[in-house]
């Protein structure tokens, strides 16, 4: 995946053809950078096992297959000047979309059977636990959010042209409209892409901010206590699962990432509210065996 990001890098600078109103190795260069993190995640999350699993074998053996067939099909049909997702123009590419499709059942399948065999094992502490754990279930609801892209949209159905594009990214607005840079996230209306992208990631944002806090503990002694690392992990995944649901939501709504409206900012302001209140009650002093479960400001020397 690396070496085809590489690939599709050179693509994007030597090959000038617009598909969809984004350079048409763009998609494929995403995608690319996307299972290549992806892989080495789940990588390393698989390697946190004291004991090998012949079922966790087989799972990573899918999740690579469904991968790279996948990739071949976006890179190939990005060569052919064809979209990859969504085009049923021609028995050719409904043939290719369906495999598509076949492709991601298999990678989330064989992703819910890591989730399983790391739910059972023991990976480290709690919080770390905890931070694999919830990242993998918020990143399998992210991963099914894909479905709701693939449905024909209320307008397609309208204008009863279903022969060529069956779904889009996009709800209330064509996809290849104005976007986001670099995204490529509708700014005109919803995109489900934005809850989709969210929810997959969290497979590695919440390790990654355990891996922070953890850092931090040299500095803040109430960091070192472990119930107040696992705490924290439980309130960032629920902040994290809360703004997948409010990104989808607002998607389904058609309205635009970088126009929302109150109830948006009402439901972002909640979800702010809710966190920080967390945070708090995850931080705040609480009986402990030393008596000394405060968060104290960096160490001095006076302090040390």
């Amino acid at each position: 995946m690396a070496a085809l990001a590489v690939a599709c890098a050179v693509g994007l600078i030597v090959d000038d053809r617009i598909l969809v109103g984004a350079p048409i190795w763009l998609k494929p260069f995403k995608f690319a950078v996307s299972f290549a993190v992806y892989g080495l995640t789940l990588a390393w999350m698989l390697s946190r096992r004291t004991t090998a699993s012949r079922t966790g074998r087989w799972a990573a053996h899918a999740v690579v297959v469904s991968g790279l067939t996948e990739m071949a099909i976006i890179a190939a049909q990005a060569l052919r000047g064809r979209r990859s997702h969504f085009n049923v123009e021609t028995p050719l590419d409904q043939l290719l979309f369906s495999v598509m499709g076949i492709t991601i059942a298999v990678l989330w399948v064989a992703t819910f059977v890591i989730a399983v065999i790391l739910w059972r094992a023991r990976l480290g502490d709690r919080a770390t636990d905890q931070a694999i754990r919830l990242g993998l279930l918020i990143a399998l609801a992210g991963l099914l959010l894909g479905g709701l892209m693939v449905g024909p949209t209320a307008e397609q159905q309208a204008a009863g042209d279903l022969d060529t594009v069956i779904g889009a990214h996009s709800v209330g607005v064509p996809d290849g409209g104005p976007a986001m840079p670099l995204t490529g996230w509708s700014t005109t209306g919803g995109d489900l892409r934005i809850p989709h992208f969210l929810g997959m990631h969290a497979l590695q944002a919440i390790p990654l901010f355990l891996y922070t806090i953890e850092t931090l503990a040299g500095r803040f002694t109430r960091l070192r206590d472990e119930r107040v690392r696992l705490r924290l992990v439980q309130v960032t995944a629920g902040c994290v699962a809360a703004l997948v649901a409010l990104a989808t939501w607002q998607a389904l709504r058609g309205q635009a990432l970088i126009h929302p409206d109150a109830a948006t900012l009402g439901a972002l302001g909640a979800i702010a509210v809710a966190t920080a209140a967390g945070t708090y009650s995850a931080l705040r002093r609480r009986p402990g065996p030393t008596g000394d479960d405060a968060l104290l400001p960096p160490l001095s020397k006076e302090s040390t």
